[in-house]
């Protein structure tokens, strides 16, 4: 038998901006694969919208309100998870936002809520449940959605990029510190997807015309295609692989921008 499982049963999960687009579409593809999912984001409404998704599927699904750029915020809700579950088996920062500011314009306030948001919010929360996994005895499997931005110069966006190319080196430097204790760390690098923050994007034909051109798939991505790579990468069936960032793109990385 060569076949390893992609099943995630009985699996513990932690997704961050779980609450609507990507994380919702990874929290639900996740307890489709046999998680229970520990819903994190700062909007208790839309935490509890997914859940009824999961718990419709027979899975456990924890809301969990945090404002992830708050350390004892998320100690907090580490505190309430591990005290209805005992461990964490996967943690997936999603969260995350853009300011499509130029570079002459961005100001002091809009630098930090970004850096906060997207690179400080994904630090602390490794961190705390890598410690956790740690003490544990917990092979533990951490994956960060990082961005084609990351590696790719766009238009519009430095500090977001600025930020993703941090979250792509954080990962390998994670995964390098922490294989010791089996946990293997690893991001995902999107390109653009069908979500309600990109909704009025892809509505301006210029706009899509500009994307679609540097795509080599010529279409924009299904929420459904970055579910896959998650599932690998929580599973059996990821886990020999550690550093690494898989970029979900329909090749635009290899062709820029």
């Amino acid at each position: 038998m060569y076949l390893p499982s992609f099943r995630l049963d009985e699996q513990k999960v932690i997704v961050t901006g779980a609450g609507r687009g990507i994380g919702r579409a990874l929290a639900i593809g996740l307890a489709e694969a046999g998680a229970d999912i520990a819903l994190l984001s700062r909007t208790k409404e839309d935490l509890e919208e997914t859940a009824n998704y999961i718990n419709d599927l027979g899975r456990e699904a924890l809301v969990v309100p945090t404002d992830v750029t708050k350390r004892e915020n998320i100690i907090e809700s580490l505190h309430h998870i591990v005290g209805k579950w005992g461990k964490v088996n996967v943690l997936i920062n999603n969260a995350g936002m853009n300011i499509r500011s130029k570079a002459l314009d961005v100001t002091d306030e809009e630098w930090q809520k970004i850096m906060d948001t997207n690179l400080k919010s994904t630090f602390m929360m490794s961190q705390e449940v890598g410690k956790l996994m740690k003490e544990t005895n917990t092979d533990g499997k951490i994956i960060s959605i990082s961005s084609v931005a990351g590696t790719v110069a766009l238009r519009t966006g430095v500090v977001y990029a600025a930020t993703k190319a941090a979250m792509i080196q954080m990962t390998k430097v994670l995964a390098m510190e922490w294989g010791q204790y089996n946990i293997r760390v690893n991001s995902i690098g999107p390109w653009y997807f069908k979500t309600p923050l990109t909704e009025k994007l892809l509505a301006d034909p210029e706009y899509l015309h500009e994307i679609l051109s540097v795509t080599p798939l010529n279409r924009v991505g299904e929420l459904q295609e970055l579910v896959g790579p998650a599932v690998f990468l929580a599973s059996e069936a990821g886990n020999y692989v550690t550093g690494q960032t898989i970029f979900v793109d329909g090749g635009m990385s290899i062709k820029g921008f």
